[in-house]
């Protein structure tokens, strides 16, 4: 049995040693603030490292018997770290399709814009330096308007068919481009607290944080992976300045 617990407690802490590596790059530059829950980042992490952290020593406990050889025992835990590894990449691949790139204003709200909602075939027709997704933390960026009727029409059927504008290049403008929109839209987030006062402690030391006065901000809807938070909006430029975990609908 010491065998079993020498083995496996090593495989554990080098899992636990790439666990936190991974938790720094998803956690730091593909889910930065907001996005691990906006975006689902959280879940996904957790899925990984169930895979990384638990499985690989649990198989490598079963597998150290006492009555194989050295040699025996390398090659069985080299096979397990291979398969841990390659579910790791894996994992990765999933993360890197999934991770949050544009947090895009469209017409009443924002929306978390992920790399795989992006139709790849219409980045050619984006503005030149949005033609490759980011892979730092996601950027501003606004819908704009409709050029026609026509126009209006065409992606409100796409939009039906899963198409949001927020994730269509062709419809990418820049943010300070909508900035009057922005304000135009924002609500008093005072008015918000008085529909749901339960979030009013939260707003409060949100907004002491930012040092602001509750009263001296806005708010939009923003919607993330199945569900609604709110951003609280700078009155002078229109930025977001940060994002309050309460459904505002």
């Amino acid at each position: 049995m010491s065998r079993r617990i020498q083995w496996a407690g090593a495989h554990l802490v080098a899992s636990l040693i790439i666990a936190a590596l991974v938790a720094a790059l998803v956690f730091l530059v593909w889910f930065p603030h907001p996005f691990r829950e906006l975006a689902g980042g959280v879940k996904l992490f957790l899925i990984i490292v169930a895979v990384d952290v638990i499985m690989g020593p649990a198989a490598t406990l079963i597998v150290a018997n006492a009555r194989k050889s050295l040699r025996e025992l390398r090659m069985d835990v080299a096979l397990i770290s291979l398969l841990q590894l390659g579910a790791l990449g894996y994992g990765l691949w999933t993360m890197v399709q999934a991770r949050p790139v544009y947090m895009a204003f469209e017409v009443d709200r924002f929306r978390v814009i992920h790399a795989v909602d992006v139709d790849p075939t219409l980045l050619a027709q984006a503005p030149e330096e949005w033609r490759q997704l980011p892979i730092g933390r996601p950027q501003l960026v606004a819908v704009r308007p409709f050029r026609s009727d026509q126009e209006r029409s065409d992606a409100m059927f796409a939009e039906l068919g899963g198409a949001t504008l927020g994730a269509r290049p062709d419809f990418w403008m820049p943010y300070p481009d909508a900035v009057a929109a922005v304000k135009a839209e924002a609500k008093p987030l005072s008015e918000l607290l008085q529909r749901k006062p339960d979030a009013r402690a939260a707003a409060e030391a949100m907004a002491q944080q930012l040092g602001r006065p509750v009263d001296g901000l806005l708010y939009l809807p923003v919607a993330g992976r199945n569900l609604f938070w709110t951003a609280l909006i700078d009155p002078a430029s229109g930025l977001p300045l940060e994002y309050l975990p309460v459904d505002p609908y």
